[in-house]
């Protein structure tokens, strides 16, 4: 994409590529030896407790005599792409009625499944 020794500078490809000035010079900080053993650590508490979050987890993390705070732990388990199981909002509302729940065969109203309405 972005070729250093173009003579085109590098302001113009990146102009031309659409991306950002910015993204071209990044360069990303490597994870430190500690998140790294912090992150294993997370990643094997969350098998063993899928519904824990960042609370929890930082609870079961300051037990075993790591240092670290709850915004830590919820950005490495960001970074790791995990996230607690629970119930998430509006499951406890009434699947939708059939649309044909009720079909009128000239004299009264059946309840009848959708599929043998005509």
């Amino acid at each position: 994409m972005i070729n250093r020794t173009h003579p085109l500078p590098l302001t113009r490809q990146a102009e031309v590529l659409g991306i950002s000035r910015g993204s071209v010079y990044y360069q990303p900080r490597p994870v430190s030896g500690a998140d790294l053993k912090l992150m294993h650590r997370i990643d094997k508490l969350h098998t063993e407790f899928p519904f824990a979050g960042s609370r929890m987890l930082r609870g079961l993390l300051v037990q075993e005599r790591f240092a670290v705070g709850r915004l830590h732990v919820a950005t490495l388990m960001k970074r790791m792409g995990i996230e607690a199981l629970y119930r998430k909002p509006n499951t406890s509302q009434p699947a939708r009625p059939c649309a044909a729940w009720l079909c009128h065969d000239g004299t009264r109203y059946t309840p009848i499944c959708c599929e043998s309405c005509p």
